[in-house]
């Protein structure tokens, strides 16, 4: 399959990230964490515990981005 990603607006490619993420949680047990990934979760956990970060959910976060793209 091919898709051509220079022909897509900004709104269609979240959509489509959004498809194939829903698509892999399916069979998320099937796929690898890699060694360095367990690092930055604890790393961002402590971040967020010291206030120095936050965490948005995807829905929010998606809300946020199709402001921005709305607004430009």
């Amino acid at each position: 399959m091919h898709i051509d990603l220079n022909n897509l607006t900004i709104e269609d490619k979240l959509k489509l990230i959004e498809f194939i993420w829903n698509d892999l949680l399916k069979t998320e047990k099937d796929i690898p964490s890699p060694a360095w990934h367990k690092d930055e979760l604890l790393a961002r956990e402590k971040r967020v515990k010291e206030n120095k970060e936050k965490v948005l959910s995807w829905q929010r976060a998606k809300k946020d981005i199709l402001k921005i793209i709305d607004e430009n």
